[in-house]
């Protein structure tokens, strides 16, 4: 019986920490409740990415972000093939850290996103000898991200970023292709709500 009123107690602590984190949450200043949602595109040196971008607000300060898109890109001689063109759909997920408690201005952040890409690839070019192949990859590429937020008219947002980070092959069906250190710039239009 000392068990089970001890559960009790705990569960009833746990209940009432929640409530309070959720009236926490809910007193919150309407800039910490914010919601970005817009088109984001990233370039790096052989590529682009290009996506839906979702992002809200946590907490003065703090926010979660998040996109869903597709990867495009051309290794051209930079791989580990002569030749490595491909694409794949992808997801990222991430966390801003805003030094303004309205959420626009500088911040900094990191990321993880996760592609799953299709590669052509092809040696010897031109020759007798050319062999080509395709290789079916999931990347892991963790991502350290600065930028800036501007508000215009109260609700339009745009974002320059600059990101470095590194590309991992964690799955890879076929040759071995490109993976290694990666640097991105790009920009974020969306809407606040």
């Amino acid at each position: 019986m000392f068990i089970v009123n001890a559960l009790k107690d705990r569960c009833k602590l746990l209940f009432f920490l929640f409530f309070c984190s959720m009236s926490g949450i809910n007193a919150q200043e309407p800039s910490d409740r914010f919601r970005d949602l817009g088109l984001e595109i990233q370039q790096y040196p052989t590529g682009f990415l290009l996506g839906g971008h979702f992002e809200f607000g946590l907490g003065q300060h703090h926010a979660l972000a998040f996109r869903a898109g597709v990867n495009i890109f051309d290794h051209r001689d930079l791989g580990v093939q002569e030749e490595e063109k491909g694409s794949g759909p992808g997801f990222t997920v991430g966390y801003n850290y805003y030094f303004n408690p309205t959420h626009q201005g500088w911040f900094l952040g990191i990321r993880n996103d996760f592609w799953f890409n299709s590669v052509d690839w092809r040696n010897n070019l031109g020759s007798a000898s050319e062999t080509s192949g395709n290789t079916q990859i999931v990347v892991m590429q963790p991502t350290a991200i600065a930028g800036h937020l501007f508000i215009l008219n109260n609700q339009w947002v745009v974002t320059p970023t600059l990101a470095f980070g590194y590309e991992i092959n964690v799955v890879e069906e076929g040759e071995d292709v490109g993976e290694g250190a990666i640097l991105l710039w790009g920009v974020n239009l969306g809407y606040r709500f």
